[in-house]
This record gives C-alpha cells, structure tokens and sequence, in this order.
C-alpha cells in the first residue's frame, strides 16, 4: 500500500513539546536559611551556621528572583543599602581584618548576598571561604549574645 505524502505525515505523532526544565524546590524560599536577625517585607538578614567565621551573615531577598540585575534600580539600591549596613555591622562586631561580600548563587539560584568577616589566620584566608582550608584555625569566640547584638544593632540602623 502507497501512501500519499499527507497521509503520511498524518500517521505520524507530532514531537511532543520539550517538557519545561524544573528546579528542585528553592531551598530559601522554603526556609529562612539561617537565625533571622533582621526581616522586612523585601529581604532578611540571617546569620548563616558557619563555625570558621562567627558573624557570616546572608542578606536573602524575600521573593524568588535569580539575578540582581532582574531587579529594578530601586530594588537593587534598597539590597545594597541592607548589604551594605549589614557589612558595617558584622565588620564592628567581629574586629574583622577582611570582609568579603559576594553574590554567587550557584548552588543556589535566589538573589542572595554573602557577607563574611575574615582573618588572616582563618582557615582559607586569602582563599574563599568555600574553597579547601590552608591551615587549622581555631575560630575567635563568638559571645553567646552576638546574634542578639548583632540583631540590635541591625535594627537600629535598618528600622
């Protein structure tokens, strides 16, 4: 049996449409990602489990978005001026030597800004803090208040 050229095309299935591709659930959109020291209705501002740097602080936007540049010019001022009051503080409570700021999102893919004291004596200083350590450290005491303080202090400069 011969079959027309529209008859064949008819007998075969359209190509399904490409699935969109899915992400797992964003993990800081279903947790605070650290103790909450300060939160408005736009970001908040956690103090993040790292034990070789008391005082690591993220600033996490509230709303899932990926990249800073999705932002509005005023969004993004209103992130900084939080990243940047955040970086004061955490600098006046640890007597960092170093303090670096980085937004990444690799792992994962939500606007959110690291804020990290460092030392020359850390464990992978001058490295990243997510890289190999160089050295053993042992981490300066963070006092059984600092997240309160810190929380204070945030709120006194933020509102």
């Amino acid at each position: 049996m011969k079959l027309d050229a529209d008859a064949s095309r008819r007998m075969i299935a359209p190509a399904a449409p490409a699935a969109p591709m899915t992400e797992p659930p964003c993990p800081l959109c279903v947790d605070d990602g650290g103790v909450v020291l300060w939160r408005d209705a736009f970001c908040r501002v956690v103090l993040a489990a790292e034990p070789d740097y008391p005082g690591f602080c993220r600033v996490i936007l509230e709303r899932h978005v990926r990249e800073t540049s999705d932002l509005d010019a005023a969004a993004q001022t209103r992130l900084m001026t939080v990243v940047f009051a955040v970086e004061a503080e955490v600098r006046r409570a640890t007597g960092a030597y170093k303090m670096n700021v980085a937004s990444l999102g690799n792992v994962v893919p939500h606007v959110h800004w690291h804020v990290v004291p460092r030392r020359p004596d850390d464990p992978r200083f001058p490295d990243p803090v997510w890289g190999p350590p160089r050295r053993a450290s042992t981490p300066p005491p963070w006092p059984p208040d600092g997240a309160r303080r810190l929380a204070d202090a945030l709120r006194a400069r933020l509102g």
